[in-house]
């Protein structure tokens, strides 16, 4: 079975999943809940929650990014825009992210 944290770029995909579906949730269940019916709850622990894996995400895209030397322009930038588009992260995780940790374990 392929483990994600059994690297760096595999934890990077977890972090990915994990970013994604934060920003889902939040954009399409705690803002409309939010703005609708004035439920606050979900926002007040989910945005703080998003927050840290989006910095997560990106603290760790330029860190593997300069450990493994990629281009900026062909890899780290894609990778850094698509935390902020929703579903980013899953597209670039099987466009990008995916090869190159299959890459690893050969």
């Amino acid at each position: 079975m392929k483990s994600y944290i059994d690297s760096s770029i595999g934890r990077l995909r977890l972090l990915a999943v994990m970013e994604g579906l934060s920003l889902i949730v939040l954009l399409f269940v705690s803002v409309p809940l939010k703005h609708l019916y004035g439920v606050t709850a979900l926002s007040s622990i989910l945005g703080p929650v998003h927050g840290i894996l989006f910095l997560l995400f990106v603290v760790n895209t330029i860190s593997l990014g300069a450990e493994y030397h990629w281009k900026f322009q062909q890899t780290t930038w894609k990778v850094l825009l698509a935390c902020v588009v929703p579903f980013g992260t899953f597209y670039i995780d099987r466009k990008i992210l995916k090869p190159l940790h299959e890459n690893l374990r050969q």
